[in-house]
C-alpha cells in the first residue's frame, strides 16, 4: 500500500496543467489522456456517433469546470437499440486512441445511455429525454468544441 502511495503522490500534488491530464483521475494510469489527446478522442467519438446515425452531436469542453471529466459528448439516437450499438462501436474508437471505457450503461430499454472514458463522457439520449435533461443548458457557459464542417454536413443528411 505504501509503495502505491509513494508512486502516485507526485501526480496528486500537481495541477491538471502540470500533468497535462484532464478529468478527475490524477493517477499515473496508462489510460488517462492529456488535454489535446482527449479533445481528439472526443472528436473521433463524435464522428463515430454521426456514422451510426446519431443526430445533434455536440461536444462540451468542461476542462477546468468539471471535477470529473474534460469533455462531454452528447448525441441523440432513434432507439435504445441504435444508441446501444453506437456505444458499442466506441470501443474501436477508444482502442485507436490507446484508451478504454471505464464504465458504460447497459440498459437496453433506456432513454439515456452513458459511456465514461474518464476524460471524455458520452451521453446518448432519446430526443425527448435529451430535451428534458437539457445538459447543454446546464453546461451553458462552457465552450462548445467546433465540429469539422464535413461532419456537420454528414449529420444533416
Amino acid at each position: 500500500m505504501n509503495e502505491m502511495n509513494d508512486t502516485n503522490t507526485d501526480a496528486f500534488d500537481q495541477t491538471p496543467e502540470e500533468t497535462g491530464r484532464v478529468g478527475a483521475t490524477m493517477s499515473n494510469g496508462s489510460q488517462i489522456l492529456n488535454g489535446e489527446a482527449a479533445k481528439a478522442f472526443s472528436l473521433a467519438i463524435a464522428e463515430s456517433l454521426v456514422d451510426d446515425k446519431c443526430t445533434d452531436v455536440t461536444i462540451l469542453d468542461v476542462r477546468g469546470v468539471s471535477p470529473v471529466t474534460g469533455f462531454i459528448v452528447i448525441g441523440s439516437g432513434t432507439s435504445a437499440r441504435q444508441m446501444g450499438a453506437s456505444l458499442d462501436h466506441l470501443d474501436e474508437v477508444a482502442l485507436a486512441h490507446d484508451t478504454s471505457v471505464f464504465k458504460v450503461s447497459t440498459d437496453n430499454d433506456s432513454l439515456w445511455l452513458l459511456a465514461d472514458f474518464v476524460d471524455v463522457v458520452v451521453h446518448l439520449f432519446e430526443p425527448d429525454a435529451r430535451a428534458h435533461y437539457d445538459l447543454e443548458t446546464m453546461w451553458g457557459e462552457v465552450e462548445h468544441v467546433q465540429l469539422p464542417d464535413e461532419l456537420v454536413r454528414r449529420m444533416r443528411l
